[in-house]
């Protein structure tokens, strides 16, 4: 009988499991459906298979300098972020000092408070300052929760690795930038690599944000909201679906990279 009640129990719970996961991706699934469909109109049942929408999404020079854009402002990001985010995680991890659990906990703010605050602080930021949107001014908005994201994980790495190496590098005459460049920095691989993909997926993924300090040009989730704005067309299907590819292949990586860490 207790045999039984349990498989009832996991039965119910691959159900839920799969609902859930179905609700999450079936729309996605039936995006990526589409956008090989020749018809118009995303709707069942298929007419036959094309690949006309993404040789148009190619061919959309709209498209390809906003696909340019993106991924300019999701590397820069990154690599701003890293930087900060590295910065700050060692200095607070390694160095004792007042207020240092309450700088913590700000540092992490901008990545748990809801977008829309924090673009629309920026925006304020910028307008009484006078500094004009552009692409400059997406790219600090990114960083502001990029970097919380790359402090976290950093962070959470230089909590669990052993200080033993640092001190063996002291006690070889290395100076503190020595140490931190050739041995902290190489015991923080994955866990920067990790963080870095991870940033740069939600970078090229940003909307929210990104809609308030934008100025005359635009990143490819943006461009994909106005082209929604003026009629749903299958070219969105392909550039969906591209977009999402490139995140899948990232996050896949992230995985990976994650499991050899472990």
């Amino acid at each position: 009988m207790a045999k039984r009640g349990y498989l009832q129990k996991n039965s119910i719970l691959v159900l839920i499991t799969m609902f859930t996961f179905g609700f999450l991706y079936l729309p996605i699934i039936f995006v990526i459906i589409f956008s090989f469909n020749s018809s118009v109109i995303s709707a069942l049942p298929l007419e036959r298979f094309t690949l006309d929408w993404y040789r148009e999404a190619f061919a959309d020079r709209q498209v390809l300098m906003a696909f340019r854009n993106t991924v300019y402002v999701g590397v820069i990001a990154t690599f701003l972020s890293l930087i900060l985010g590295t910065c700050a995680a060692f200095t607070l991890n390694r160095f004792r000092f007042p207020a240092r659990g309450l700088l913590q906990r700000i540092i992490l703010l901008p990545f748990v408070m809801p977008g829309i605050i924090t673009g629309i602080a920026l925006l304020l930021i910028f307008s009484s300052t006078g500094i004009i949107r552009s692409l400059a001014t997406v790219i600090i908005g990114h960083v502001v929760f990029c970097f919380a994201l790359v402090f976290r994980n950093v962070s959470a790495r230089l909590q669990v690795m052993s200080r033993s190496y640092e001190e063996a590098s002291y006690d070889l005459g290395a100076n503190r930038w020595q140490t931190f460049l050739l041995v902290t920095l190489p015991n923080m691989r994955t866990a920067l690599l990790s963080a870095a993909l991870l940033a740069f997926v939600l970078s090229i993924d940003e909307t929210l944000i990104t809609f308030f300090v934008i100025g005359r040009q635009n990143t490819l989730p943006i461009l994909i909201w106005s082209m929604l704005r003026r009629g749903f067309t299958p070219e969105i299907n392909a550039i969906v679906t591209i977009l999402f590819s490139v995140s899948l292949i990232l996050v896949l990586m992230l995985g990976v990279i994650l499991r050899k860490k472990e």
